[in-house]
């Protein structure tokens, strides 16, 4: 049996990282628990401070099936590469890029290996990532 899998990352800004990962995957911000109209009556109800609302951001798929990531505030900037990094396969990966760099992501590089192109880039807060073109339906 397989496990189900979080990915967390640390985020100066955990809510903005979060609505570029919405976009870039097509997920949504993680509901409230069931009982509560919003995360800010959820925090309230569990005495945690105002100010700490910011501290924490999640996006889900929407449809359930891919893993829930979630940010948390640390106080120090990325100072290295990272030693693991999703790759998005899109339908139109330069559509995608574009929309990506419009939301604060940046375009490193385009690359093509053993017949597959992708696109290096980095989100808003400097954490690498691919994207690349879904290889078309086989029959």
């Amino acid at each position: 049996m397989s496990h189900g899998i979080q990915l967390t990352f640390d985020a100066n800004d955990p809510p903005a990282l979060a609505a570029f990962w919405a976009l870039a995957l097509d997920y949504v911000e993680q509901p409230p628990p069931p009982g509560f109209d919003s995360w800010e009556a959820f925090a309230a109800a569990h005495d945690m401070p105002a100010e700490s609302m910011g501290d924490y951001g999640a996006v889900v798929d929407p449809e359930g099936v891919g893993p829930r990531l979630l940010f948390l505030k640390v106080p120090e900037a990325k100072t290295a590469k990272n030693r693991l990094h999703m790759d998005i396969h899109v339908p139109d990966r330069e559509a995608h890029v574009a929309k990506l760099v419009g939301a604060g992501g940046t375009l490193i590089d385009h690359r093509s290996e053993l017949g597959v192109d992708w696109t290096v880039m980095e989100d808003p807060e400097g954490n690498v990532f691919c994207v690349a073109q879904e290889p078309p339906p086989t029959d």
